[in-house]
């Protein structure tokens, strides 16, 4: 692993920080980092990517940078994660959306939406009679 820039901090806060040719045997890899960090793994095809991607037991959010939006497509087809956003940024909400991770970053729910009425409610069905039946028995 390469330091390319950062990984230092001024009091409480790390300046951002680029790490080049991490690889998956790396703690950069293989932990979330909640930081302004970016580990750069690099890969030669997109079934080497797509491999390197599912190493990980996370899958919250994806991005695909590409100039073949169908490339892009299907890459993106082939990833185990709540979001894929193909030449677009993973910090992207839009409410009417269902927005949920896979593996490790969910629980298996989505939430927005209308589906924020199965995910934070339950159903009940209640039947009630004003005096209880008589049965023949």
């Amino acid at each position: 692993t390469a330091l390319r820039t950062g990984g230092v901090h001024d009091g409480p806060f790390y300046r951002p920080t680029v790490l080049d040719r991490v690889s998956p045997d790396d703690r950069a890899f293989t932990d979330e980092i909640f930081g302004p960090v970016i580990p750069v793994t690099r890969f030669a095809t997109d079934e080497e990517a797509v491999r390197l991607a599912g190493l990980t037991p996370y899958g919250l959010s994806a991005a695909i940078h590409t100039g073949n939006l169908s490339r892009g497509l299907a890459v993106a087809e082939r990833l185990r994660t709540g979001m894929v956003h193909v030449n677009g940024q993973t910090v992207n909400d839009a409410a009417h959306i269902p927005m949920g991770g896979m593996g490790a970053s969910g629980n298996g729910g989505r939430y927005g939406g209308h589906w924020n009425l199965d995910e934070f409610t339950y159903w009940q069905w209640v039947t009630a009679r004003p005096t209880p039946p008589v049965y023949p028995v």
